[in-house]
Parts: structure tokens; sequence; C-alpha cells
């Protein structure tokens, strides 16, 4: 069996893990569906709940990574575990993988003159005054925001392949969510509401990803936290700053990676919170406005 891993990940047995959550993400969906009619209210709540809360943790975490660094060697085991994280979360991984890659050549800049950002989810995008916009606008309208057009003419420049299939896999968890709410419309009325607020729990996740960081020190461009718990549920989520100044290191490394450029870090300000992202309202040293900290070299 260990064998048989090595074989089949590309980069690190640990992989496993993230991928056979990615498989319990999709086998929860159904088993969410399969429970509907017979569990009690308050059940299905907290199970909305939890499924919410997953989205967030799928797209921050084992989505994130996989498009990083893809898991399998085979790429149409790649290919497969794609449209199972489509199912899943109820978007294009393929188109994510695209819209991430912007998302990484902007570093949440700033718009130019002509009020645009290299990264289309810039928490700047839609400021004003050079500040990041209000954190509730983010939240609950990022998602709504989206372009597929646009999404899919940047994706077919570079690859029409891939444009094709991120299409594919549109119409797959569309014709995915049609059949669930064709069973059973309780279902899909119920369920959406909570697919709704996991997605809005992913943009405030990365809200605070950026909030406070540094636009202009490639160092300092991620906003990190080390809350133990949350790395390792989060598949080391939490070093934002460090995957911004190493987007193809595994996730594996980022905690060795922190340790190698630490006082560089503490030097040109990176910004560091206590509690996990998405909970960074509740850090005692969140700016009011989204400045980024003042560089120790700049304060003498």
């Amino acid at each position: 069996m260990s064998l048989l891993l090595m074989k089949l990940l590309a980069y690190s047995k640990w992989d496993a893990v993230p991928a056979l959550c990615g498989f319990l993400h999709l086998a929860y969906v159904l088993a969410f569906f399969a429970l509907f009619p017979v569990a009690p209210w308050w059940l299905l709540i907290c199970m909305g709940c939890i499924y919410a809360i997953s989205i967030s943790w799928n797209i921050n975490g084992i989505s994130h990574n996989f498009l990083h660094n893809p898991y399998f060697t085979w790429r149409p085991l790649n290919r497969l575990f794609g449209l199972v994280e489509s199912l899943s979360l109820g978007f294009s991984q393929t188109f994510y993988k695209y819209v991430h890659h912007r998302h990484h050549m902007g570093n949440s800049d700033k718009p130019d003159e002509h009020g645009e950002t290299v990264d289309w989810l810039s928490i700047y995008r839609n400021g004003r005054d050079g500040e990041a916009e209000n954190v509730w606008s983010y939240v609950f309208l990022s998602y709504l925001r989206d372009d597929p057009k646009a999404i899919f003419a940047e994706v077919k420049r570079k690859s029409p392949v891939d444009a094709y299939w991120g299409v594919i896999e549109i119409a797959a968890f569309l014709s995915f969510f049609v059949l669930l709410g064709i069973l059973n419309w309780k279902f899909i009325l119920f369920f959406l509401p909570f697919y709704y607020l996991g997605h809005c729990l992913s943009y405030l996740n990365g809200y605070f990803l950026h909030f406070g960081g540094n636009p202009d020190k490639p160092i300092a461009w991620g906003v990190s936290s080390y809350e133990k718990i949350y790395n390792f549920l989060w598949f080391n989520n939490g070093y934002h700053a460090e995957h911004h100044f190493r987007p193809k290191l595994h996730w594996t490394k980022m905690k060795q990676l922190h340790l190698q450029i630490a006082e560089e870090q503490r030097k040109e300000g990176t910004r560091v919170i206590t509690p996990p992202h998405a909970l960074a309202f509740l850090d005692p040293t969140l700016p009011k406005k989204s400045r980024p900290l003042i560089p120790e070299a700049e304060l003498r």
C-alpha cells in the first residue's frame, strides 16, 4: 500500500490526507442529502453549518494546495479529483486555478490609474482612497461578482483544453445540484443558503489573509497565523505570508520556511495575527484600516 501511494502521489505521502478529505467532502454532501428526509431539524441545521464551514476549509486547504501542487502523478487522476472538488464546492476547480494564479500575479494589489487590479480577488479592488474594501461587502458580494465569461477568456487564452474542461466541471456541478433538486426540491432549497454562506466564509478567510499586509513588499504580501490547531486542520493555510513568498513550496514545508525567514519577516514588517484568519477581527493588533506594519528598519 505504501509503495502504491508513493507511485500515485506526486510530491509527498502526506498529500494522501487532503486527497482523502476531498473525496470524503463529496461523501458528506451525499450523506447530507440522504439524511435530509429523516433527520430532525436541529441535526440538519448542524449539518448545514458544518457544510458551510467545510467549503472554506476545502477551498483554503485541500483545493488551494492541490492547484499549486497537484496531488497525483497521473493526470487523469488529477482531472478526476478536480471534478470531485467541483461537485463538492459548486464551482470549477480548473477556473479557480487560473483565478488563483492571477491572485499570485497581483498579490492583492491596489488599483492602477484605470481602477483595475491584476488580482481579481484583491481586497483593494473595490476599495476607496487606497484602502481595502469594507469587510462586509467583500465577504457577501465577492461570490456574486464572479464573471464566468472573463474567467473563461483568461483560461482559454492560456489553455483551450483547460477552458473547455472547466466548462465540463461547471456543467457537472450544475447538473449535480439540479438532480438533487429534482429528487428532493425541499433539500436543495435548504442546502443552497448554506452553500452561499460557505463561500462567504471562504471570502472572510481570504480577506484577512491580506488585510494589513504590504502589497509593496514580497515578504509581507500575506498575513500569517501560526495557530496550531488551525494549521493542522487547514493544511498549513495559516502560513500565508510564507506561501506568497514561495507559492510553489509544498504545504508540508511552510513551517520550515518560516523558521528560515522569520528574522527577515520581522524586520520587513510582515503581519502576524494570533487567531485563525476567519477570526482575525478578534486579534487585538488588527489595524482599523488596511495599513501595513511599518518595517523595523524604517523606524530608526
